[in-house]
């Protein structure tokens, strides 16, 4: 049984069922959807999501668009309050992915490719990056055209709910050779801001520091990217 439904940001819709805490909606599906920027949600245009307490079986996001509106599920589960919102972050991801313009996916593939170029192995995501060394496996893979979609979806997806995420709170940057370097996720994000540029009072990058008499320490890395 779901609950009335509740108008959020950007004039979306939120339903949930009626076991599912107001914690999740309150404190953190309302200000993510918020920190999306407006010109992002007029891309996506009108959106309605579903919060479930149980879905289908190994499935947690399902989204479709019906009539030129975006619908999207989400099912709760066990799983943490933060994860489910990076999940309604991604599904985003997937849906603007599909609208971007012929120019800005010339754009984006570049970046991918000088990164390919670069020998940069990490990615955003755990499934992004499974999606990347599927495609470097073999010359076949490389040269699907299928695979290279898939890739080139999972990719953006990932790095449009980072880009949000940032907006929504700070964040600390994942090292590792399964991430990307700071660099290149920083040109990614910029991207990004370049075409959905951050509402007022939302920032993509902390503020530079102001450079005085005491120097930083060693050990004091801050947060953000």
């Amino acid at each position: 049984m779901e609950s009335r439904p509740l108008r959020l940001a950007h004039k979306w819709i939120l339903s949930r069922d009626l076991d599912i805490s107001e914690s999740l909606v309150r404190d953190f599906i309302r200000p993510a959807v918020r920190a999306v920027p407006s010109s992002m949600a007029r891309r996506l245009g009108a959106c309605r999501i579903a919060l479930l307490a149980q879905g289908e079986a190994d499935v947690t996001s399902r989204w479709t668009t019906t009539n030129g509106s975006l619908e999207v599920w989400l099912t709760t589960g066990e799983f943490e309050e933060h994860d489910i919102v990076m999940e309604l972050l991604v599904c985003l991801g997937q849906a603007l992915w599909e609208r971007l313009s012929i120019a800005e996916l010339g754009a984006y593939w570049t970046v991918l490719r000088d990164e390919i170029d670069s020998g940069i192995e990490g990615e955003i995501d755990e499934q992004a990056l499974d999606e990347k060394r599927f495609l470097l496996e073999s010359r076949s893979h490389a040269n699907s055209a299928l695979h290279l979609e898939s890739y080139g979806s999972s990719s953006f997806a990932g790095t449009a709910a980072e880009f949000v995420h940032c907006l929504w709170h700070d964040v600390s940057l994942r090292r590792g050779a399964d991430y990307l370097p700071a660099e290149p996720l920083r040109r990614r994000l910029e991207l990004i801001a370049r075409w959905f540029p951050p509402d007022r009072g939302y920032r993509l990058f902390p503020p530079a520091r102001r450079r005085s008499a005491h120097l930083l320490s060693p050990h004091d890395n801050g947060s953000g990217i």
